[in-house]
């Protein structure tokens, strides 16, 4: 499911705005009011496959993921891409020149360019973990913001919470299929080399997933933000869609 705002005047940019591993759209949420100010366009909000209230896949790839958010798309839209993550890389998968998507520009936050064997094991091993059920909301609002990284920046009783959970028969579980976590690690210098729009790489200063020597290694502009994490998004808004004012 897509949720879509802003106006419609003309061929202003639609910017689209992707999420990262566990979390959903409505992540982006706080993002409206100062989208309102200082977006000249339409945004667009999709929740990536097998989170939130999209559907699964069979199996998860990121031109997967990315095959399912063109779908939403309209082919004479001006799209610049802001994702977070898993959404960096599916923002990228979209730009690719084979893709045929209608993409301006990309900026990809807090992508995590290197991975080590011990943790791609980890991530197969989440991804063949049967669904856990809880209890109650509460607990399982807690385990929803540890997957999704934003533990300590979002109460567990923030509405953009609610997205990630389901409640079936007196149970709560994550929305999340675990499968996603199958996805594998992206290769970045391909998914670079397939595109020829603008594309800039930025991180939190304080991102322990991702270096400014790691992004530098791929040869497009890096944006480092002062004093910001994994989820710069999250915390300073402003500050990422600063990003954005080259592409408005």
């Amino acid at each position: 499911m897509v949720d879509e705002s802003g106006d419609r005047p003309g061929r202003r940019p639609v910017l689209l705005l992707l999420h990262g591993m566990g979390t959903t759209g409505d992540v982006w949420l706080p993002w409206a009011s100062l989208l309102e100010q200082h977006w000249p366009g339409r945004w667009l909000v999709p929740d990536l496959a097998g989170h939130g209230w999209s559907a699964p896949l069979s199996s998860y790839s990121f031109d997967g993921f990315a095959q399912r958010v063109a779908n939403g798309l309209a082919a004479d839209d001006r799209i610049v891409v802001l994702g977070h993550s898993l959404g960096g890389v599916v923002a990228l998968a979209l730009a690719a020149r084979a893709a045929g998507t209608p993409v301006d520009a990309v900026v990809g936050l807090g992508i995590k360019a290197v991975w080590s064997p011990a943790e791609l094991t980890h991530a197969a091993e989440l991804a063949a973990r049967p669904v856990s059920w809880f209890a109650n909301r509460t607990e399982a609002a807690r385990r929803y913001l540890r997957v999704a990284g934003l533990a300590g920046l979002v109460s567990p009783d923030d509405p953009m919470v609610d997205a990630g959970l389901r409640q079936v028969d007196g149970r709560w579980r994550l929305a999340m299929d675990p499968a996603a976590f199958a996805v594998g690690e992206p290769d970045l210098a391909a998914l670079l080399a397939a595109t020829d729009v603008p594309v800039v790489l930025a991180r939190g200063e304080l991102d322990p997933m991702v270096t400014d020597a790691q992004l530098k290694e791929f040869g497009v502009p890096v944006a480092t933000l002062p004093g910001l994490g994994h989820n710069a998004h999250v915390e300073d808004p402003a500050a990422v869609l600063a990003l954005l004012d080259p592409y408005r």
